[in-house]
């Protein structure tokens, strides 16, 4: 299971284990600073794009890290071996998810109405998957993709996360930054600004901790 979203997002998490921007983690490893950049790793005509192993290899000597750490970093890599059975989580579209009813004051799923997707890992008790609807993650989310939700998560800046707001709404973005009052939101997609919302409107936050299209 080793995916083009996983080594990027490796990649990602990687540089917040040790505080760096993925720019500035090119630059340590010797590397051209855009080489991580998120707009590199998709072409525009929607071909996926991979870092060689020579990049990994250099990030890997630049921070002192093992590739088995790498890849358990990602949150996208999920092992799996012969003994482990996939097993269902709960399933909603985000959208649907605004509507009330769904989720218990924790954001934990609550009541009728969710389907059910198979996750090649036992996992852990509360997680749950959303079906991404919009463009506002694209490239990094698309329409239609699934991603896996832990409301007992710790989250910390740089995250993938869902956001629900007290009126309803329901998210999935970066964390950019977060105050004793606010946080700031971000999307992958450049034609979205940024969000700052106090946290008094925050109903709960997730992060998320896999994805598959």
């Amino acid at each position: 299971m080793l995916s083009h979203r996983a080594i990027w997002d490796g990649i990602d998490a990687l540089a917040r284990r040790h505080g760096h921007s993925v720019s500035a983690l090119a630059k340590l490893a010797g590397l051209d600073a855009t080489a991580f950049n998120v707009s590199k790793r998709v072409s525009k005509d929607g071909r996926e794009r991979w870092p060689s192993t020579e990049s990994i290899s250099k990030i890997l000597d630049a921070t002192g890290e093992s590739f088995d750490s790498f890849l358990s970093g990602s949150g996208a890599f999920l092992q799996m071996n012969d003994n482990q059975l996939h097993r269902t989580v709960p399933l909603l579209g985000l959208a649907q998810a605004g509507t009330g009813g769904f989720f218990d004051s924790a954001g934990f799923p609550a009541g009728q109405g969710w389907d059910e997707i198979a996750l090649p890992s036992p996992g852990e008790g509360g997680i749950y998957a959303l079906e991404v609807q919009g463009d506002s993650m694209e490239p990094l989310y698309r329409e239609g993709d699934r991603i896996v939700v832990s409301p007992t998560e710790q989250v910390r800046r740089g995250d993938r996360v869902v956001v629900k707001t007290r009126d309803g709404e329901v998210m999935a973005k970066i964390l950019y930054r977060q105050t004793g009052k606010q946080i700031e939101l971000r999307s992958i997609n450049p034609a979205y600004e940024p969000r700052i919302v106090d946290l008094a409107d925050v109903e709960w936050i997730a992060r998320i901790i896999w994805a598959s299209q």
